[in-house]
C-alpha cells in the first residue's frame, strides 16, 4: 500500500481523497488525528504532498511510481487542475557552475541542459565566485508557475519525515530540545540499523510519536534510500565536473488547483469536517484568511457537517476583508498549461461589485500592435479590463486616449479567480475578438489543437474551451 504524508491548507480534503482511493496517510498532523475516525501510523511516506507557499496548489515529492498514481489522483479532481513534472526534483543531485556571484544572499548556477538553481552563499564553504563548481543536492523545488529557482545545497542528504541522514552532520541528533529528544537520541542505540559511515542522523519532531518499531522503519528505509543514491553516484568522479544531472532518486509534480478544482476538494472535505462555500478558494487568498475561515466553520459546526453544502462562495465578504476592493492595484497572472505564469502587468481597479465583479483599468505604453487585433499601440491607451469570478472568460476593450474604442479581446481560460493581488487562470490559447469595426471571430483555436495534441490540455477542457469561445462570439455578434 503506497504511504503519503500531507501538510498544508488542503490537507483535510487530500487525506480524505487518498485513504478512500486506498492509500495509507502517515506522520498525520494533530488537528488532522482529531478529525478523522481512523489510526494514523508515524511510518515512512512513499509520497510527501505539500501546499505550495503561494497556496494555489502543491507538490508532490517522493517514490517515482507512488507520485506517479498520487498526482494521477488529484489531477482529476475537476477540469481545471493542471499537473507537471519537474526535471529539477527534490532530492536530484547535479554538478552545478556559478554563473552570477554579485550581491544579494546567494548565487545562480548552471545545472547544466538551460536548467538554472539557487545556492545561497551561506551554504557553501568559504568565497564563492563565477565560474565556481559545485555537486549539489535540489532541497527545494520551485513550481512551474513561479519566478523563484530550485534552492539547492553543496551537501548530500535523504530526507524521511521521521528523520533524515546528512553528509554535513556527525552523530545522532534531534530536532527538538528536553527529554524527547534525549530518549530519541538514546533509543537510536537499541536500533538493529547502522548509520552509514560519512553521514549523521537526525530524528525529526514527527519520529516522537513513533515506537521503536517504527523508528527502526524509518532509519532502515533512510539507509536504504542513502545506499540507492550512493550506488547512483559511484560513477561520478569526485571533483564536480561539467554542469549536469548525475542522479534522481525522486520524483516530483505539480498540481495547480483551479477554482473548481478548489471546490470540488472542499465537497471532498465536508465529507469529513463542516465546510464553508469556497473554504479552500478563501485560504488560498490570503494566509490571514486561514483564522478567520477555522473561525467561520467552528462557529457554524453546530449545523452538521452538511450545514454549508448549498452555500454560495461569500466573495463580498472575502474580499472585502482581505481584496481586491476598487481604488487596489491588482496583477494580472496569466497562466498556461505548460506551467508557466506570465504577468499582463497591474492595473487599478476602478469598479467592484459584491456579485463578484471588477474592472481593472491599466495605461498602456506605445510600441508594437494588440494581438489579433492588428491596431497600433499607442501611447495614453487604456485597457478596460472586465473580470467575474468563476467565469470562463473575460474581455478587454482597448480605447484610445480620446476614449475611442480600438477593439475588444476576449480571453477563454479557466474559471477566474479574484485574489487579494492578483488575478488567477489558465489561458485556454483560443480567444475572441471584435474589432473597431464590429467584426467578431475567433482566433487561436489552432493553438488549443495543438496543446490537445501535446497533452498539455485534455480533450474535455478543450471542448469546454470552444463551447465558450462559441458562446462569446455569437453573444459579440448580436
Amino acid at each position: 500500500m503506497t504511504t503519503a504524508r500531507v501538510r498544508g491548507i488542503y490537507t483535510t480534503a487530500v487525506t480524505q481523497l487518498l485513504s478512500e482511493a486506498g492509500y495509507e496517510v502517515v506522520q498525520a498532523s494533530e488537528p488532522i488525528r482529531e478529525r478523522f475516525d481512523q489510526s494514523f501510523e508515524a511510518a515512512p511516506a512513499d509520497v510527501t504532498i505539500e501546499t505550495t507557499r503561494d497556496r494555489q496548489g502543491v507538490e508532490i515529492s517522493g517514490d517515482p511510481d507512488a507520485v506517479e498514481t498520487v498526482a494521477g489522483e488529484l489531477e482529476t479532481l475537476a477540469i481545471d487542475a493542471f499537473r507537471w513534472d519537474d526535471d529539477v526534483p527534490r532530492g536530484a543531485v547535479f554538478d552545478a557552475a556559478v554563473l552570477e556571484a554579485a550581491g544579494g544572499s546567494g548565487a545562480v548556477v548552471d545545472l547544466g541542459d538551460g536548467r538554472r538553481g539557487y545556492l545561497n552563499y551561506d551554504d557553501a564553504d568559504g568565497y564563492v565566485d563565477d565560474g565556481d563548481r559545485f555537486r549539489v543536492q535540489v532541497h527545494d523545488p520551485a513550481p512551474p508557475w513561479d519566478d523563484d529557482r530550485p534552492l539547492v545545497r553543496p551537501t548530500l542528504e535523504v530526507q524521511g519525515g521521521l528523520c533524515t541522514l546528512s553528509k554535513d552532520r556527525t552523530g545522532v541528533s534531534a530536532a527538538l530540545r528536553g527529554e524527547r529528544a534525549e530518549e530519541l537520541v538514546g533509543m537510536t542505540d537499541l536500533l538493529s540499523v547502522d548509520v552509514p559511515d560519512g553521514w549523521g542522523l537526525r530524528w525529526q519532531h514527527a519520529a516522537t510519536d513513533a515506537d521503536l518499531e517504527a523508528m527502526g522503519t524509518a532509519l532502515e528505509d533512510a539507509v536504504s534510500r542513502v545506499r540507492t543514491l550512493e550506488d547512483a553516484l559511484a560513477d561520478a568522479p569526485d571533483d564536480p565536473g561539467e554542469p549536469g544531472l548525475l542522479a534522481t532518486p525522486r520524483r516530483t509534480e505539480w498540481c495547480w488547483f483551479g477554482r473548481e478544482t478548489r471546490f470540488a476538494l472542499d465537497g471532498v472535505r465536508r465529507r469529513v469536517e463542516t465546510t464553508m462555500p469556497g473554504h479552500h478558494r478563501s485560504k488560498a487568498a490570503d494566509r490571514a484568511a486561514s483564522a478567520a475561515v477555522d473561525f467561520a466553520e467552528a462557529v457554524c459546526g453546530s449545523m452538521g457537517a452538511d450545514g454549508a453544502a448549498d452555500g454560495e462562495f461569500p466573495f463580498a465578504a472575502v474580499t472585502r476583508q482581505f481584496g481586491p476592493t476598487k481604488g487596489d492595484r491588482l496583477e494580472i497572472g496569466h497562466g498556461k498549461p505548460d506551467g508557466r505564469l506570465i504577468s499582463l502587468g497591474r492595473g487599478e481597479v476602478t469598479e467592484w461589485d459584491p456579485e463578484g465583479k471588477l474592472t481593472l483599468e491599466r495605461s498602456m505604453r506605445g510600441g508594437g500592435s494588440y494581438d489579433a487585433l492588428g491596431v497600433a499601440k499607442e501611447s495614453g491607451d487604456v485597457a478596460v479590463t472586465k473580470f467575474r469570478e468563476g467565469r470562463w472568460w473575460y474581455p478587454t476593450t482597448y480605447k484610445a486616449a480620446d476614449g475611442t474604442a480600438k477593439g475588444t479581446y476576449v480571453n477563454v481560460c479557466t474559471p477566474v479567480e479574484l485574489f487579494p493581488d492578483t488575478v488567477r487562470y489558465v489561458d485556454l490559447y483560443v480567444d475572441v475578438i471584435r474589432q473597431g469595426d464590429g467584426t467578431v471571430e475567433i482566433v487561436d483555436a489552432d493553438e488549443l489543437e495543438a496543446a490537445v495534441d501535446d497533452g498539455l490540455v485534455t480533450e474535455e477542457l478543450s471542448e469546454k474551451a470552444m463551447d465558450v469561445a462559441e458562446a462569446v462570439e455569437r453573444a459579440l455578434s448580436n
